[in-house]
Parts: structure tokens; C-alpha cells; sequence
């Protein structure tokens, strides 16, 4: 397994956990940092063992986004990272997610502060549970600065414009439970246990067919900006072939036999 000094990296059975680990700046973007979620998406993709992405904080918090100090011409930790920049200037975006999708489920366990980058991260997964005292919002008007992981783009198709540009234009902080109302993230939960919280959904979706799940996901995006009638023809592109795998035979003999399925990836 990879990591750096700024992201370690678990594996809880068949679910891989990354997390942001520089708590000393609320987990705040640094290279290191940046290298390890990226080289960890590519982990998840390629281990076809592991069957979902668990993303959370070190030290009671998710991420606090750019390190504005870094930004102010006080330099960035992890010089020695910068050939992997230098041969990829796109690795931070996609560290980010904002241009990679990992093919497995990504489940964000947010707890303390998850503003600017971090909010914008928090767009790029699937899932997200958060302990009831987090605290989100996109800071960067604020400061002057433009949220450019995507947000502009992005919060307006996952929660209703008015609240989109009403966190995009105003930078103020919004907790839990109404970051929940709007839509921003699914499940509030006592702090301290959105880790596993999220790792329940995750062993949840570990137990389904591993082809059907990552199906599932893709046929989503891939449709989202489709009319209905393209959208349906693109579903059954995707779904049709799930029907005809071992996988699929496997979990209806296992719905007979009141058993467990065995999913093979086959």
C-alpha cells in the first residue's frame, strides 16, 4: 500500500481507507498530501480486491482546503514531490477528484471542519456521512479567490441552485444538519463515529456483486447530463451485460439457497 507523511492508507477487509493525516493544519492541502490521495485512487482502481473507498481526517477534522500560508508564498512541504507534478500538472485536480472518478464506491466520513477544498473534494465522492459538529462551506470568495476544484460546476447539480449560489457567493460556514437539509451530504451521525458509520455503508456495499456495483456507478454519471430517453438507451448499455455474468448467476443460486453470495468478478 502506498501513503505519504500527509495520507496513510488502511485496508478494513476489502474497503481501502485514506486519511488526510496533518492535523496540526486541519488536514489543509499540501503536496504530500495530494500525491497520497491521488496514488490512492489509483490503488482502489487497480486492486480489484478492493470493493469500495473509505475517505476521511486525521484529528477530528476532514480537510480545511488550500493551505493559505502555502498560497501566500510561504512554501509548500514536499519538495521532493515535485517531479511528480512536473511529469503529471494535472495530479492535484485529480487528487481532488475533480478530474477522476475513481470506478469504486467513494464514502466521505467527514468530522470537524470540511470547508473550501475540502467541501470541494467532498463533491467528487458518492457517499457522505458526517458527525453532527462538522462544519462545511466554500470559503474562497471570502478571501478573494475563485473555488476552482469544480464547485461552480458541480454544487449547482447536486443540491438546489439557491443553495448552491448561496454557499458560493456568501463563503459562510454551514453545519451538519443543514448541509443534511440541503442536500450536501446523506447521514448525520454523533461525532466521533462518521468513521464508522461509513465504514458499515461500506461493508454494505462489499457484500453486493462487485460488477453490478461499479455498474451501477458509472451508468449514474455517465447519464446525469442526458436527456431521459438517451439516458435509458446508456443504462442498458451498461446494465445488459451484468445479467449474463457468473456474478449474476451466483447471487440468484445464493437467493435460493438462503446463503451468502461468493462474487467472483466474473
Amino acid at each position: 500500500m502506498g501513503g505519504t507523511e500527509h495520507l496513510t492508507v488502511e485496508r478494513h477487509g476489502a474497503t481501502l481507507v485514506l486519511t488526510m493525516n496533518r492535523p496540526e493544519a486541519k488536514n489543509a492541502l499540501s503536496l504530500p498530501l495530494l500525491v497520497g490521495l491521488y496514488d490512492g485512487w489509483l490503488e482502489a482502481d487497480a486492486d480489484d480486491g478492493i470493493r469500495s473507498v473509505v475517505l476521511t481526517g486525521a484529528g477530528g477534522d476532514f480537510c480545511a482546503g488550500m493551505d493559505l500560508k502555502a498560497l501566500a508564498g510561504k512554501g509548500m512541504e514536499g519538495d521532493q514531490y515535485r517531479d511528480r507534478l512536473k511529469a503529471d500538472p494535472d495530479l492535484h485536480w485529480k487528487a481532488m477528484l475533480r478530474h477522476h472518478r475513481p470506478r469504486k464506491p467513494v464514502i466521505a466520513a467527514v468530522e470537524g471542519y470540511c470547508v473550501a477544498g475540502g467541501t470541494e473534494i467532498l463533491q467528487g465522492t458518492d457517499i457522505r456521512v458526517a458527525g453532527e459538529g462538522a462544519t462545511f462551506g466554500l470559503f474562497e470568495v471570502k478571501r478573494g479567490l475563485f473555488p476552482i476544484g469544480g464547485s461552480t460546476v458541480r454544487l449547482p447539480r447536486q443540491i438546489p441552485r439557491t443553495h448552491a449560489l448561496e454557499m458560493l457567493l456568501t463563503g459562510r460556514p454551514y453545519a451538519a444538519e443543514e448541509a443534511a437539509r440541503i442536500g450536501l451530504i446523506g447521514r448525520v451521525v454523533p461525532d466521533g463515529t462518521a468513521l464508522a458509520a461509513a465504514l458499515e455503508i461500506a461493508e454494505r456495499i462489499n457484500a453486493c456483486g462487485p460488477l453490478a456495483v461499479e455498474a451501477v456507478k458509472a451508468s449514474v454519471y455517465e447519464t446525469a447530463e442526458l436527456t431521459e430517453s438517451q439516458g435509458l438507451a446508456a443504462e442498458l448499455l451498461r446494465g445488459w451485460p451484468i445479467f449474463d455474468t457468473a456474478d449474476a448467476r451466483e447471487g440468484a443460486r445464493a437467493f435460493a439457497e438462503k446463503r451468502p453470495a461468493l462474487y467472483r468478478r466474473e
